[in-house]
């Protein structure tokens, strides 16, 4: 049960959120041994070899298989692997680690809302390609899920399809991109607006699969009034229908899949959580990273403006309530900044040595 403070804490919130819908309906909210897994790559890293990834390539439990592997710019792999609970091909953009014959974590990033098929994402509008170059992790960036909040949704939907994202995230990708890439079973995973909701929901229904998360720009909360709103506009901005998802907005399934609410099953995971405030940053001008003219500025200030002051209002809600139970995280609160890539980059840049912590954890127990 939440506290009466909490309580009224999440009504301002749903009060400021339903000011706030049409612009979210508009913008979519969006120490080891040498060659250890997670240690710096050493002077005779091996290439990855493609035929070889792909000869070692074990299939799923359910069969859910690698498809394809082709190269893509730079170090990229365009990466194509079945999911049987979803019935269909899935796209993914791996970055390898440089030594394809070491033992490597993995880093999965989620896209925001568009799950990355309008060209914002992870690997065209940030530096992960030259970030990553030389740690010993595999990058993992799935492209679809535009609306889904990757969960497994309890029907399927007349535009957006069969949507079980959690299971093919968990059960079917993460054994497929360890036998072919040489994972180490150190795993973490972050995301971004609509997926900053995600990471805590994937975290919670697999502790042993992923021992770190990241969360940058969104709110946690699904089933109080404003966390309901806003889940229910990014669905609906993206075609889909929220009742397709976890049912209509009665059903216990909304409060289940809450991470607010089961935030103490987050206890053991390390959380990094990061946002501005909604007034204009170093990055928000006519130079700055993604900036292509005068009305892309404008939408970042004013829509990035507004959607990151709501996110900042969650992740204080978020610290108030891990620190009632308890609960060590991170936070991240920057002085200004709005709801955009350049910022999303540089979250990743400061919590990635909490994530490789974790992973070594894991690996070196």
């Amino acid at each position: 049960m939440l506290d009466r403070a909490t309580r009224q804490s999440r009504n301002g919130i749903a009060r400021r959120a339903c000011r706030v819908m049409p612009i979210l309906v508009t913008v979519g909210l969006t120490a080891a041994l040498p060659n250890a897994a997670g240690a710096q790559p050493s002077e005779h890293q091996a290439p990855v070899s493609i035929p070889e990834l792909t000869a070692a390539a074990l299939p799923a439990p359910d069969t859910s298989h690698l498809v394809a592997v082709k190269p893509d710019k730079g170090r990229m792999l365009d990466v194509t692997v079945y999911s049987q609970a979803m019935a269909k091909n899935i796209t993914l953009k791996v970055l390898p680690a440089p030594d394809g014959s070491a033992p490597a974590h993995t880093l999965y990033l989620l896209n925001g809302g568009s799950g990355g098929t309008e060209g914002s994402n992870w690997h065209t509008k940030t530096d992960v390609d030259g970030f990553f170059a030389d740690k010993q992790v595999n990058v993992v960036i799935p492209v679809g899920g535009e609306g889904s909040y990757f969960t497994d949704w309890k029907a399927d939907d007349p535009d957006l399809g069969r949507q079980q994202w959690k299971t093919f995230l968990v059960d079917e990708l993460t054994p497929i991109i360890d036998s072919a890439f040489h994972g180490s079973g150190g795993n973490s995973i972050v995301g971004i607006s609509m997926s900053a909701t995600s990471v805590f929901q994937l975290a919670i229904a697999a502790p042993e699969t992923y021992q770190a998360i990241g969360s940058y720009s969104g709110c946690v909360g699904t089933s109080d009034p404003a966390g309901k709103a806003m889940t229910q506009a990014v669905v609906t901005r993206w075609n889909g229908n929220p009742d397709n998802m976890w049912g209509p907005g009665s059903d216990p399934a909304w409060a289940a899949n809450d991470a607010f609410v089961n935030a103490d099953k987050l206890r053991g995971t390390t959380i990094y959580v990061a946002a501005g405030t909604g007034t204009a940053g170093e990055l928000d001008t006519l130079d700055g990273p993604n900036i292509d003219n005068g009305g892309t500025l404008i939408g970042q200030l004013v829509s990035g403006g507004v959607l990151e002051a709501v996110m900042r209002q969650c992740s204080l809600q978020l610290q108030n309530r891990l620190a009632a139970l308890d609960i060590p995280a991170t936070f991240e609160f920057r002085d200004t900044g709005t709801h955009s890539w350049g910022y999303w980059q540089q979250y990743l840049h400061n919590s990635w040595p909490s994530f490789k912590e974790a992973m070594d954890r894991k690996t070196q127990s």
